[in-house]
């Protein structure tokens, strides 16, 4: 196993979750990315604001993250673009189909012990499986 960082990785599941019980105690919202994204169009009245920070403080947590110089990485390069694209197209449809995306239904969904969600968890986990192998085995592109 390459890569393996249990202190790290216990240290940004602990921020995922406080982020998400604070959203829920403090704003009484679901932590789900694909609906706070999807809010924003149209701009709702009182509800643009709180969708625009937290999205802009995902991508501000990510550049701090990618900047620091002790915890530097080099970031994949060389995927077809085709295969981005249609990555992306079939993330945005799963999410639409199954009522959310794998944060709102893993994270917040299971927390708060919906069966929906567990079950839109383990078909994300099973289609993600049959994807990696279909791509790396069957296509060899990556």
């Amino acid at each position: 196993m390459q890569n393996f960082t249990p202190i790290s990785a216990l240290i940004g599941g602990s921020l995922i979750g406080l982020s998400t019980v604070l959203l829920l105690w403090l704003n009484g919202r679901i932590a789900g990315i694909s609906g706070i994204f999807h809010g924003l169009f149209p701009p709702r009245k009182n509800d643009f604001i709180w969708r625009l920070l937290f999205l802009l403080g995902l991508i501000t947590g990510s550049l701090i993250y990618y900047f620091l110089p002790q915890i530097h990485f080099t970031p994949r390069t060389h995927y077809p673009i085709f295969l981005l694209i249609l990555s992306g197209f079939l993330v945005g449809l799963g999410t639409k189909l199954s009522g959310g995306c794998t944060s709102g239904h893993g994270i917040c969904g299971i927390a708060r012990m919906s069966s929906r969600s567990f079950t839109a968890t383990i078909i994300f986990i099973i289609f993600g499986l049959i994807s990696v192998y279909f791509v790396r085995h069957i296509l060899g592109v990556l």
